[in-house]
């Protein structure tokens, strides 16, 4: 039955026992080209995994360069859409990858971005659609993301922008909502709660001290309940990734305050 495989495989992308995750984002070639951090596919992915994190993100032709054949286990998510920077609007994501084609790779998961408030939104959508489908067929889980961007958005961590872009994610049956966080606790504890279906956020652009990184992720995570973080530049492009990834579990699988887990962090 398809359920009891999307529950398998959902185990997979998390930790059992508290439910929460850690996923390292590396599908930023696409878009970009190849970034500090993401030069040696297998080597960064080995670095992680041994550092917890429970999964990272890659685009289907990455995902054999990232294997490794051997280290501690992680979860696959393909991510099925994607642009170039290049691209006439860049905010448009079109499908690249199908659920088909990522469980024959052996994905845990799937992953689609859609930016809300983008000219583009309505195609988008659409294609949403679809994947979410196929994604029930075969009992594949979602990870949507889902960010407010377009002309009408001033700023894409407003709590009324951030809280459509979280609620239709869970309105277009994604399992699982990647987001921005809105930088204040309270705001995004009602997103957390009002959004019906666990809630990630994002890491965003690499940030100027390793305790502001801790500082979000525990605001977001241990006080206003996500379920955990997917964060992309500020680990692979650390000093010690190993290290940041581990720090970061430790936050949000063992609680550990900001202060806490400062002390034991090394770069």
């Amino acid at each position: 039955m398809s359920y009891i495989g999307k529950s398998v495989r959902l185990e997979r992308i998390m930790n059992r026992k508290t439910r929460r995750t850690v996923i390292i984002p590396m599908d930023h070639g696409l878009g970009a080209g190849t970034l500090p951090g993401l030069e040696n596919m297998a080597k960064i992915v080995d670095e992680v995994a041994e550092g917890g994190a429970n999964a990272v993100i890659e685009h289907a032709g990455m995902a054999a360069a990232g294997h490794r054949g051997g280290g501690r286990d992680i979860g696959l998510i393909i991510h099925l859409t994607g642009a170039t920077s290049l691209a006439p609007d860049p905010n448009y994501k079109v499908t690249v990858c199908s659920v088909e084609d990522a469980l024959r790779m052996g994905a845990d998961g799937v992953s689609i971005h859609i930016n809300i408030g983008a000219d583009d939104e309505p195609q988008m959508l659409m294609a949403a659609q679809q994947v979410v489908s196929s994604c029930r067929a075969w009992g594949m889980p979602i990870l949507g993301m889902l960010y407010p961007r377009g002309k009408k958005i001033q700023k894409e961590t407003s709590p009324d922008v951030v809280n459509i872009a979280a609620r239709a994610g869970a309105e277009l049956g994604m399992d699982i909502v990647k987001t921005n966080y809105t930088g204040d606790i309270e705001s995004f504890r009602k997103i957390v709660k009002g959004t019906q279906v666990p809630v990630i956020i994002a890491g965003g652009p690499k940030m100027d001290t390793t305790e502001d990184v801790f500082r979000m992720i525990y605001d977001a995570v241990i006080e206003a309940g996500a379920m955990g973080v997917a964060m992309g530049r500020n680990v692979f492009q650390s000093k010690n990734p190993r290290a940041m990834v581990s720090a970061i579990c430790k936050i949000v699988h063992d609680n550990y305050t900001v202060e806490e887990v400062l002390k034991e962090y090394s770069a």
